[in-house]
């Protein structure tokens, strides 16, 4: 079994075994034995770097995860607001549907509740005030109005990608075609312009 010495490495080392191990035969395949086999470690390295397979879960969605890890350069001002939060959903889109692990992974967080869990959606709720709080002073609309409309927007758009691997059509919408995500891009950017305009 090849051991790898440093800390950072071997960690990451078992977040990509999760990701493969998930890729391959689905969540039900994640287990301390499996993804210590898969990264070629000791399975005691689990237990020292995350704790628990539950540690190193949440480890790999928080890594991975598209709000904790948001770096876009906010507009200086009003202009060019819009297309900033036009492309900001639909990299959300392109993000969450390109990463199977991390749909599965989301899957699994809905149904745990624990600390480590807790600590994972207080890093994604810091970001999400952060960017309400950036948007509400750019845009000159209130705060709670902007919370709103970002909440159903980002939890629609989760949905959607989570349902689209089971479900052919949603409100007359092919999800599983790019046509029909194109037109789910063009109803949000008609979405952002109306409110975003909206005196």
């Amino acid at each position: 079994m090849e051991f790898v010495r440093n800390k950072e490495q071997t960690k990451q080392c078992l977040l990509d075994a999760v990701d493969s191990l998930v890729e391959e035969s689905g969540y039900e395949a994640l287990g301390i034995n499996a993804v210590a086999a898969k990264a070629g470690v000791s399975k005691m390295l689990i237990y020292r770097y995350f704790g628990s397979l539950e540690g190193l879960i949440t480890a790999y969605i928080q890594q991975y995860d598209y709000w904790i890890n948001f770096n876009g350069t906010l507009p200086s001002g009003r202009e060019g607001l819009g297309l900033f939060i036009k492309e900001m959903f639909h990299r959300q889109i392109t993000f969450l549907r390109e990463n199977y692990t991390l749909r599965r992974l989301y899957r699994w967080e809905l149904s745990h509740e624990n600390s480590l869990v807790e600590k994972l959606r207080q890093r994604r709720e810091e970001k999400g005030v952060w960017l309400v709080e950036a948007v509400s002073r750019l845009s000159g609309h209130p705060r709670k109005e902007v919370a709103a409309v970002a909440s159903v927007m980002t939890a629609a758009i989760s949905y959607l990608v989570l349902l689209e691997e089971n479900c052919l059509v949603y409100n007359g919408i092919s999800i599983q075609e790019e046509a029909g995500w194109k037109q789910i891009e063009e109803g949000i950017d008609l979405m952002v312009d109306l409110w975003i305009n909206r005196k």
